[in-house]
Formats: structure tokens, sequence, C-alpha cells
């Protein structure tokens, strides 16, 4: 069964949030490219070996759909913060082929209370 872009994406988040990251793999082509804020991965693998050691926890909000191209607007847990954030994911043959996250990293910057 052939999945919609926006289908492939949320599979792919919801993947994520239960720390499946085996069944999030399936979900993204081998080469995939992601850009963020605070760096990029240039294959799958890469992102992958990142995101099992974080655990993000995706709070979505709002999707958006145009043909190949997602764009999600959740609330991300991460480090104990929870960031406002924007993703544009480009899906093509059932795969995330490349996906860039933006939000304001200030609040991960800023030094934690003692």
């Amino acid at each position: 069964m052939t999945s919609t872009a926006k289908e492939t994406v949320l599979l792919f988040l919801n993947a994520m949030n239960a720390e499946d990251f085996e069944l999030a793999r399936k979900y993204v082509a081998d080469d995939m490219k992601f850009t963020g804020v605070m760096g990029a991965r240039d294959s799958a693998d890469a992102y992958f070996a990142d995101m099992e050691k974080m655990k993000f926890k995706y709070e979505i909000k709002k999707v958006l759909a145009d043909n190949h191209d997602v764009s999600v607007f959740y609330d991300i847990n991460m480090s104990g913060k929870t960031i406002f954030t924007s993703g544009w994911y480009h899906v093509d043959n059932g795969k995330i082929e490349w996906f860039k996250v933006l939000f304001d990293p200030r609040p991960l910057l800023e030094p934690t209370e003692k």
C-alpha cells in the first residue's frame, strides 16, 4: 500500500514518539539528508544514531501537505525544555528523502539553574 507524503511523515513521527527507531527507519531513505539549527546529518544511519540517544518527543500542532512536501509545526521536548519547531519534510517513493527543522535555539543555550 502506498502512503501519501503526509501519512509517511506522521507514521515516522509516531514511531519516533514510541522510540521504535527500527520502524521509524523504514520511513526514510538510506541517503536521507537532515538539516537543523544545531547541525546536519548526511545519512539515515547518522541521523538515527543521534536520535536514539536524544529520544525527543513530538507534540504535533499542525500539518500541511502539498504533493511531496509536508510541513509540520510541533512542540519538541529537548533536554527537558519544550521548543516550538517547524519541520519541512520531502517524501519521494514513499520515503522521507530530506527534512529541515527550524526553531529558536536560545532556550537550549541558556545556562541551567543549579
